[in-house]
């Protein structure tokens, strides 16, 4: 047996859709004999995740699963071992680094309180 990590897509669609465009990205660990079977499984975890409720406004808010984007085999399951790469060109250098720093900080900041 084989571990694959999936890239699932999701589309949020609230109420009649006139709203900023949402999609959840979501990373699965697979376990399966080969890629197909892995593609096969995180197309099956997909298709059960969607779902539907009412939030606080009433409107209806729906998960639609759009697709299995990515689909890549994890050489072993080591301390350290990249699961995952991603390559950015952002439009602002600058805007980006002081983005990362500030998310670093807060992870820093709730880890001192103990959270």
């Amino acid at each position: 047996m084989n571990w694959y990590l999936a890239k699932l897509v999701y589309q949020i669609v609230t109420g009649e859709g006139r709203h900023m465009p949402q999609f959840d990205i979501q990373y699965r660990l697979i376990r399966a004999e080969d890629s197909g079977w892995a593609l096969e499984k995180a197309q099956i975890l997909g298709k059960m995740g969607e779902t539907s409720f009412s939030n606080v406004k009433n409107e209806l808010v729906r998960w639609k699963f759009l697709a299995v984007e990515d689909i890549s085999r994890i050489a072993s399951l080591d301390d350290g071992e990249q699961l995952y790469g991603q390559i950015v060109e952002p439009g602002d250098p600058g805007e980006y680094v002081a983005m990362t720093r500030a998310k670093a900080r807060r992870i820093l900041e709730a880890r001192a309180l103990g959270q």
